[in-house]
């Protein structure tokens, strides 16, 4: 019943009839934490895209000087800064930033796709000196900020403005999620121009509509629970459940990022107990659950995330990080082994910022 109260504990209760955009575009993010029993979490999160992203391991250095975007779209129009904390994280498309990421601190996060409700502020150019770029979001957050209090003071006080990124083609919408090693978890978004921040009672993510409504749709699922029904009773018949799994019967199956926030919220609080190497074990269980195989969802040829080509959408990496232990794993399509990098290993105060491309061949190991 573990989850079944937890669920009734943050849901108001209410049904919600509203329904989604036909025309969401295609970019699947999902993410999720799992608490471990000395005291840290091990947060999961998964990519997906049309378009390669041609992510590397970057590896942000203490006192790097980070050339902020203002609303001319140029490095160093905005607001620029000085890093505090070392962070470790996977860019996209050549971009000195992190889409996700873990910081010397302890505290993860990621930017998450959210194209419908993503309107961003509008700086003067007088305040675009004050402002980055959306896709600065969390790079900024993750080399300034220990924990989610400083985020929400910190995050107040700057603009996020809507330049476009040319590799992206576009505005790049999206809402950040982050999770401090005190264990507190926070989303930011950016609604109708104004900056929003809610904490997060279950530490999980995914894509629009805004969170909010997420967290109100979980009273939809109150039902969900990891222990099996036993057979009912009917004017004397006895019925029993085909199968095991009638705890969760209800539970949505589809890829819609409604559906994918229900399930993480039911897999990540049904979680069992367990130390740092259980957990990391567990998270990669729990995310092989929110893997697209290519051809599940095809983009036609004039969705942007398609590069303009048409194609598919598919999972590109997956990330588990142990936050405590500053252990940062990826698994990508092309090689399904995790790779690992220690946050501990690398110099904090190197000068540069570090690029490391992912291998891509499998580490196959021969039983005979």
């Amino acid at each position: 019943m573990r989850m079944t109260k937890k669920f009734k504990a943050i849901a108001t209760g209410l049904a919600l009839a509203g329904t989604l955009n036909a025309s969401v575009p295609a970019l699947a993010c999902t993410s999720l934490i799992v608490p471990t029993t000395d005291g840290g979490y091990v947060y999961g999160r998964s990519m997906e895209f049309g378009i390669p992203l041609k992510s590397d391991l970057m590896m942000a250095p203490r006192n790097f000087e980070f050339q902020g975007v203002g609303i001319d779209g140029k490095p160093g129009s905005g607001l620029s800064w000085k890093s505090r904390y070392a962070v470790a994280g996977l860019n996209a498309l050549g971009q000195p930033v992190v889409v996700d990421g873990m910081n010397e601190k302890g505290m993860t996060g990621g930017l998450l796709n959210a194209p419908n409700t993503a309107v961003y502020q509008k700086p003067t150019e007088t305040e675009s000196k004050n402002s980055i770029a959306s896709y600065q979001m969390l790079i900024y957050a993750l080399s300034n900020f220990a924990t989610v209090e400083e985020a929400k003071k910190g995050l107040a006080a700057i603009f996020v403005n809507s330049s476009t990124l040319g590799e992206y083609k576009g505005v790049v919408q999206v809402r950040m999620t982050l999770h401090d090693a005190q264990g507190k978890s926070i989303v930011v978004e950016y609604l109708e121009g104004k900056l929003v921040i809610t904490d997060n009672p279950i530490g999980v993510m995914t894509n629009d509509p805004a969170f909010s409504w997420h967290l109100l749709n979980i009273g939809n699922y109150v039902n969900l629970t990891p222990v099996e029904h036993g057979p009912i009773t009917i004017r004397g018949k006895k019925f029993a459940p085909p199968s095991s799994g009638s705890g969760l019967r209800g539970m949505p199956g589809d890829m819609l990022s409604t559906s994918r926030f229900i399930r993480a919220a039911a897999y990540a609080m049904s979680a069992p107990t367990g130390d740092a190497r259980q957990q990391v074990n567990t998270v990669w269980h729990i995310m092989n659950n929110f893997d697209i195989p290519p051809g599940s969802i095809s983009l036609p040829a004039n969705n942007p995330y398609g590069g303009g080509a048409g194609g598919f959408e598919m999972t590109e990496w997956t990330v588990v990080a142990d936050a405590r232990n500053q252990m940062y794993y990826v698994r990508t399509y092309d090689n399904p082994s995790p790779q690992v990098f220690d946050l501990k290993k690398a110099d904090p105060d190197a000068k540069e910022l570090k690029f490391i491309k992912l291998k891509t061949t499998p580490a196959l190991q021969a039983l005979n």
